[in-house]
């Protein structure tokens, strides 16, 4: 194994921490906590799995994007499972609850949906579009179903470890996550310097932007909410947009730099938009 394959895994354990960590603090009501919301539940269907796709495939339509920065917004477009930041949506004034179900309820409908999208794509573009379907059970139960099952195990059962457990898995995951995709950008740099520009730059913000905007729109009218369908609706997981671009675009190798360029955007876009949302919590004066 080479220095890339290294970091790439340390990449992929950092989000994987990151659900487990989720797992740790939380129960059973939570993970089923939007089955019980009929109408959080449509809102955040048609945010994830409807309005991004509608999005990516507009924005390739209206402006003169490269072929590789389509199939970017494409394939994070169609992975709609947010492994990062229901932790950073509660410090935001974000619903917990709703922020873990919603991944949760996520994960489990793309199985669905992505192949969906996959065919319909197909007669867009009138070229086969594909991932076997059980590549994408296997990547969904591996990044999201199996860590916090454990992570919720480990809190049904062993309360006391559980403490001792949160914090350093915590900050072992935040250290990783930024790092290891800023290593793979440097290492990628002489092949991405083409692609990143101005416009490649401004579509990739443009989507996160504008998807931040419809989870805010469509979170409702309680603010912890709109905070949650907000982050939750701009937040693509890039394990599952990577397996999509290699298993369609074998051949270029940008396309992976580009959506984790995409997801260390994501980072500050989110953390511009969460002090924000902060600044409008009232504080409880003791």
């Amino acid at each position: 194994m080479n220095v890339h394959d290294l970091i790439v895994f340390a990449l992929q354990a950092s989000i994987i921490l990151n659900v487990f960590a989720l797992g740790l603090e939380a129960d059973l009501s939570d993970a089923t906590y939007l089955l019980h919301q009929p109408r959080h539940f449509t809102r955040s269907l048609l945010a994830m799995f409807v309005a991004m796709p509608v999005l990516a495939l507009l924005l390739g339509e209206l402006f003169a994007l490269s072929l590789e920065v389509k199939i970017t917004l494409l394939c994070l477009a169609i992975s709609p499972i947010p492994p990062l930041l229901p932790k950073k949506q509660d410090k935001a004034g974000g619903h917990s609850s709703y922020a873990l179900g919603l991944m949760l309820c996520m994960a489990l409908l793309a199985l669905l949906f992505i192949p969906v999208w996959l065919a319909l794509l197909s007669l867009y573009f009138h070229r086969p579009f594909s991932l076997a379907h059980g590549a994408i059970v296997l990547l969904v139960l591996k990044v999201i179903v199996a860590p916090l099952a454990a992570g919720m195990l480990l809190h049904r059962f062993a309360p006391a470890l559980t403490l001792r457990l949160v914090r350093p898995v915590v900050l072992l995951a935040n250290v990783l996550l930024p790092v290891c995709a800023l290593l793979i950008l440097v290492g990628s740099r002489d092949a991405l310097a083409s692609l990143v520009s101005v416009g490649t730059v401004s579509a990739l913000l443009g989507f996160l932007v504008v998807g931040l905007l419809v989870g805010h729109l469509l979170g409702g009218p309680a603010h912890e909410d709109r905070i949650v369908l907000a982050l939750s609706t701009a937040s693509r997981h890039p394990g599952v947009a990577i397996a999509l671009a290699t298993a369609n675009y074998p051949q270029d190798h940008r396309v992976p730099g580009l959506i984790l360029l995409y997801l260390l955007l994501g980072l500050v876009v989110s953390l511009v938009y969460m002090k924000w949302q902060q600044a409008k919590v009232p504080r409880v004066i003791a």
